[in-house]
């Protein structure tokens, strides 16, 4: 089914009463009954709520989306959604034309992750009005931050009080049983107390003892939950990113990850939104190993698009060791998402730099590299518990433009390896993610990671306007990325071969290359293009005959041609 379809309410119904016999005891038909009642009933957040996204932007061809939080940059006394909205508009223009929008709800932690209140924006970025202003030039991507909520909320402040319906909202958990198969994403106590007016039970706090986890083996949880959501559809997101998903369904004896209730709880939030807002798409965020990532696409009946958690580490060690051997061998057995679904690749986002995803892919010593390269770049490594009090490595906390190189090498060999990645990302087939910070040229944050104390920061933090615009300026440290980075992706925009869903057949010309065509599928614009990037400090010469057009050097290009040290090709080839 395409993604601007509708189910027949027939086969709707069908396939709701499945999913939710995978979740709860039978007879489910009142849970069903109390859903779709609950749904219908669903206006969004805005005076003017959107019916469908079939009819607006739709999936654009050469769709990229650009990953920010609301205040990544700030002027004083501007709400946050406001300056980002003008900056993009005066600085971006139509070059990424989708806008994730990292968590802008009121929260008490996490950077936003430990949400307080679902259906409000932080006032310090604006209003739903905001929102709603923003999605008039670019598409949206909103988190749906659903397997937990902040202990401040009014949700778990009712079941402390013990009130109803929240009181069946969350996870009460006995420290006495055994927990050690529960996969751990954090060197933190998977259990919390907390005193209540029934006494102190223990509560599930996967992500810390401020995100406390919701209970979603209560339907009704379930249902308010849609409900959000639905809300989040109807007011303008055409995408929803479902954080963390993975960990949703828990059930004691297994790893409370990826569970089979987890799929079908994944299955009926895509039913749902196609029928009650067709054209909205759910992006997972699900940082496992790989095999286990792209289960959720399921039969092209979960998620629309999954993230490529792999690329990020590959990409990393390709640079750093000079090879593309490993992350050649990857994309050359990359399997084909089902129809109507996308990868969505990317570099650098507000987390880290997941090494899970490359357990399998990476040998003990290379994932070792990994690290030392890190710590040389300035950056910190971040652990998670395997149950037993062991720590071992979770994620690398590095901006991406400084983990291209050690803090002691050149600005100039640091820019162009990170320019060529960028650019390797954003000519793979699929929808590319693009962090702000890596758009906008930033450098390890130290400021605000010893402030704060949290690794994650180094990558994060606000820029104020003025002050950016200056950095941007000729002879800014921001401008030599910035400028280069908007050209291509400019340039990306207006080639068939660059589109999302155009063909890719990846090459083997040089261990120290990145290597392959992309072809458009639309006959009525046919193109091919040689993608070259060379990841290494040498000069390569191309060992296949061509010839054409290198959009990137502006000039025309023979097979002789060698391709520079840390530059990337785009070359349009003759017919």
């Amino acid at each position: 089914m395409r993604v601007d379809q509708k189910p027949d309410p027939t086969e709707f119904k069908r396939q709701a009463l499945a999913l939710l016999s995978q979740l709860y005891p039978l007879p489910v038909e009142p849970i069903f009954e109390r859903l779709t009642t609950a749904l219908q009933a669903v206006r969004g957040f805005l005076p003017d709520s959107y019916a469908s996204h079939s009819q607006t932007k739709g999936v654009p061809e050469h769709e990229a989306i650009l990953i920010t939080y609301g205040d990544s940059i700030s002027r004083e006394g501007e709400p946050g959604l406001l300056t980002l909205k003008n900056f993009l508009e005066q600085k971006l223009g139509n070059a990424i034309p989708v806008v994730h929008l990292l968590p802008c709800f009121p929260y008490s932690s996490d950077d936003g992750f430990s949400v307080i209140d679902y259906q409000q924006i932080n006032p310090s970025l604006g209003t739903w009005a905001d929102v709603a202003e923003l999605n008039q030039s670019y598409d949206l991507m909103l988190d749906a931050v659903i397997n937990h909520i902040s202990r401040h909320s009014a949700w778990f402040q009712g079941f402390l009080r013990g009130q109803a319906p929240e009181k069946d909202y969350f996870i009460e958990a006995n420290p006495g049983l055994d927990y050690s198969m529960v996969f751990r994403p954090r060197a933190l106590p998977l259990l919390t107390q907390v005193e209540t007016a029934n006494g102190s039970p223990y509560v599930w706090t996967t992500f810390s003892s401020d995100q406390i986890d919701l209970n979603y083996q209560n339907p009704e949880l379930m249902i308010r939950m849609m409900e959000i959501m639905l809300g989040y559809a109807r007011s303008g997101a055409s995408l929803i990113r479902l954080d963390a998903i993975a960990y949703c369904w828990k059930k004691l004896g297994t790893s409370c990850l990826s569970l089979p209730e987890t799929h079908a709880l994944v299955k009926l939030i895509r039913l749902c939104l196609d029928y009650y807002v067709p054209g909205t798409r759910i992006i997972t965020e699900t940082n496992v190993p790989h095999a286990e990532n792209i289960s959720y696409f399921g039969e092209g009946n979960e998620a629309n698009l999954v993230y490529q958690f792999a690329l990020p580490p590959l990409v990393f060690f390709s640079f750093r060791s000079g090879s593309a051997e490993k992350l050649t061998r990857w994309l050359t057995q990359l399997e084909e998402p089902p129809a109507d679904c996308r990868y969505f690749n990317f570099l650098s986002s507000h987390d880290g730099i997941g090494v899970t995803p490359v357990a399998k892919i990476l040998d003990p010593d290379e994932k070792k590299l990994l690290e030392s390269w890190t710590l040389e770049s300035g950056g910190k490594i971040s652990y998670k518990d395997l149950g037993n009090g062991t720590h071992v490595p979770y994620e690398l906390n590095v901006n991406y433009l400084d983990a291209m190189a050690a803090l002691e090498e050149s600005d100039q060999v640091r820019i162009e390896r990170f320019i060529s990645a960028e650019t390797l990302l954003i000519s793979l087939k699929g929808v590319p993610g693009i962090y702000i910070h890596s758009l906008l040229g930033s450098r390890n944050n130290y400021a605000e990671m010893h402030a704060a104390g949290i690794p994650r920061r180094i990558n994060r933090g606000s820029i104020e306007l003025n002050q950016l615009q200056k950095e941007l300026e000729p002879g800014g440290y921001r401008q030599p990325v910035f400028d280069e980075l908007r050209r291509r992706l400019q340039l990306r925009m207006a080639h068939a071969a660059l589109g999302v869903d155009a063909t890719q057949e990846v090459l083997s010309l040089d261990p120290r290359l990145v290597s392959f065509i992309r072809q458009s599928v639309d006959q009525k614009a046919p193109e091919k293009m040689l993608v070259l990037v060379n990841v290494s400090n040498d000069f390569v010469e191309v060992g296949m005959p061509f010839a054409g057009w290198d959009l990137l050097a502006g000039e025309r290009v023979e097979s002789a041609t060698a391709v520079p040290p840390r530059s990337s090709r785009w070359i349009v080839l003759d017919e």
